[in-house]
């Protein structure tokens, strides 16, 4: 087993966006940032029942291609150089085949809810009440599926720098993050919730404040209106920033235990 150090990460990811961190975000800008943007203007409120079936599929598309856009800067920050353009394009070729990843992922964590659901419809549960009534045996399954779910997210977070650096399909991508990270679960978990604890409470603290002062100057945000333009720029510019460092820190993690040396990580000065 590797060893594992999230700080020797950290040191190295603030040496890369101090070097590097102006084309990492063109990288951000383009393919996080411009459609998180798109989708804020489109829906402003987010995804509900009354939402129609094409702001749907362009949320849907807005997904897909921030998840190129973390390949790309994961390829970026593990190198060797490539240009922008490149990383880009890499990014867009690997990401089907880490969506159906994914996609796999979902369905294990899907047929591993199926027995808890059976055993809570076994203790006359109804479940199909709405809501569902929180009684004990519900709380203490939603508990057990949170904490698989967590266990899971731990043992596979660095999926996507797999799926970025190694040429392998879907199931490859999974089981290499599980060997990786096995022993270090502790670590990841740690790292894990300490950002995202930190980047929620950025995102909340700005899109509050932003979505006041815009609300309060320009008016409540609607579809194609200059309050959701404003408020969906910034909080795409901070999204874009947040999913750069993140993805910066996995793809040192991953160079940490697969026992790589990165060789340059550096993006060439030429751009695209």
């Amino acid at each position: 087993m590797r060893q594992l150090s999230i700080s020797a990460a950290w040191e190295e990811t603030r040496a890369i966006l101090s070097r590097d961190g102006g084309l990492l975000m063109t990288v951000a800008l383009a393919l996080i940032a411009l459609p998180s943007l798109v989708s804020g203007l489109l829906n402003p409120n987010g995804l509900s029942a009354s939402t129609a079936g094409w702001i749907t599929l362009v949320e849907f598309l807005a997904s897909i291609i921030a998840l190129a856009g973390q390949l790309a800067l994961i390829r970026l920050a593990i190198g060797p150089s490539i240009t922008v353009g490149a990383a880009i394009l890499h990014g867009l070729r690997r990401v089907p085949i880490y969506f159906v990843a994914v996609l796999l992922l979902g369905f294990a964590l899907f047929l591993l809810a199926i027995p808890i659901v059976v055993v809570l419809g076994a203790l006359g549960v109804p479940l199909d009440a709405k809501p569902i009534p929180m009684t004990m045996p519900v709380v203490v399954a939603s508990l057990l599926l949170i904490a698989l779910v967590i266990f899971f997210a731990v043992r596979l977070l660095i999926s996507s720098p797999v799926a970025s650096a190694e040429e392998v399909g879907p199931i490859a991508i999974l089981t290499r993050s599980w060997r990786l990270t096995a022993g270090h679960w502790w670590a990841l978990f740690g790292f894990l919730l300490i950002f995202i604890v930190g980047a929620l409470v950025l995102l909340i603290a700005i899109g509050a404040a932003v979505g006041s002062v815009v609300t309060l100057l320009i008016g409540k945000p609607e579809p194609m209106s200059a309050a959701a333009l404003l408020i969906g720029l910034v909080q795409a510019l901070v999204s874009a920033g947040v999913t750069t460092i993140f993805a910066v820190m996995l793809a040192r993690i991953y160079l940490q235990l697969s026992g790589s040396d990165g060789a340059q990580a550096s993006v060439p000065r030429s751009g695209i």
